[in-house]
């Protein structure tokens, strides 16, 4: 089993705040011998809706490598691998990167990160470590 990362409990009590059931932990994908292992697998009921569940996998990023160019460009390898994978093996579910709000306010807001997300990285939400809440949806 993977290591958690240290903001797996943060998070996972942050999207059941937010109104979400965690479905899987971890989300294990499978593509021919390899298996996958996304943080969490989540699904909620839209209210008010005539559609199935909505339903979500979920990698989280602490970003607390020696250099956050490093941490993001492994934080977008496993966003586009998850991606690729779970559109063949579970396409119900829609791929989010988890970061803190700390990540937002530093690489993430740089040029670099906004580049990076404006070309890889198509939903991720942001989170208070303190609160565990979830503080912003994208998109």
């Amino acid at each position: 089993m993977p290591a958690l990362d240290r903001y797996h409990e943060p998070v996972r009590r942050a999207l059941v705040k937010d109104g979400w059931t965690i479905t899987d932990d971890p989300l294990q994908l499978s593509v021919g011998k390899r298996t996958l292992s996304v943080d969490l697998g989540a699904e909620r009921s839209l209210i008010g809706a005539e559609r199935e569940n909505q339903r979500i996998a979920v990698e989280i990023k602490t970003f607390g490598g020696a250099s956050p160019v490093a941490d993001l460009q492994q934080a977008i390898g496993q966003f586009v691998m998850y991606k690729s994978v779970l559109s063949q093996a579970k396409p119900e579910r829609e791929l989010y990167l988890a970061v803190s709000e700390e990540v937002r306010d530093s690489i993430l807001s740089e040029e670099l990160g906004q580049l990076m997300l404006r070309e890889y990285i198509d939903r991720l939400f942001y989170f208070s470590v303190e609160r565990e809440e979830i503080i912003e949806w994208k998109p």
